[in-house]
């Protein structure tokens, strides 16, 4: 157990049967599915770089097993990740971390990533993994759960809106990458803050 206050990994349990009982039918027979420890560090590096294939953003891909089994399997995560198994084959995975909300003023769930092989889909995995942080998430009393999807991924909205879900169309996500965060934050001017990563060497601030 972390004492990170974004972890869940406590929650989900070791390793767990996924049947049609616990995950919905047509969940595939003997599919397991388990806690991601740092040994699976080069497995789930690999298959982010297959998510990002299937979703065109290859180009945006920069993720190592160095970084995973710092950022996402160490002692010190930022997130918490799900394997999917069959037999000794991994078929998917899910990452996950906690958020909360001002408006319920409860905690929350993001999902990061939802991702099933090419091979392995249209067998219920993808809803297996889906059902399983949501329990996840139920277990911490979670006012919300939530993700984005690829708007041109008709399949995948299909399920979520099938299982409940409902798209926020009002809301528009605003992303800053590293390098704009660090123009941001340190503006060039040569003094790092407190917790500086780039030692107060960015350039620039991004709006000039």
């Amino acid at each position: 157990m972390t004492d990170q206050p974004h972890a869940l990994q406590d929650l989900a349990p070791p390793n767990r049967l996924a049947d049609e009982t616990s995950c919905g039918a047509p969940a595939t027979a003997g599919l397991r599915i388990v806690l991601a420890t740092a040994g699976d560090a080069g497995l789930l590096s690999h298959m982010v770089h297959e998510l990002a294939d299937f979703e065109k953003l290859s180009h945006e891909c920069t993720i190592t097993p160095e970084a995973v089994r710092e950022h996402l399997l160490g002692p010190r995560r930022s997130a918490d990740a799900l394997i999917a198994w069959l037999g000794e084959e991994p078929v998917g995975y899910a990452v996950y971390y906690r958020t909360f909300s001002t408006f319920v003023a409860r905690p929350g769930v993001f999902l990061e990533d939802l991702f099933v092989r090419q091979d392995f889909r249209h067998h219920g995995i993808g809803r297996a993994l889906l059902k399983e942080v949501g329990r996840i998430a139920h277990s911490v009393g979670a006012g919300r759960f939530e993700w984005t999807t690829l708007k041109w991924n008709s399949k995948a909205r299909a399920l979520y809106g099938a299982v409940g879900a409902r798209g926020m169309d009002e809301w528009l996500l605003m992303r800053m990458d590293a390098a704009a965060l660090t123009r941001f934050t340190c503006d060039g001017a040569g003094k790092p803050h407190e917790g500086c990563r780039c030692r107060g060497e960015a350039h620039g601030h991004p709006n000039g």
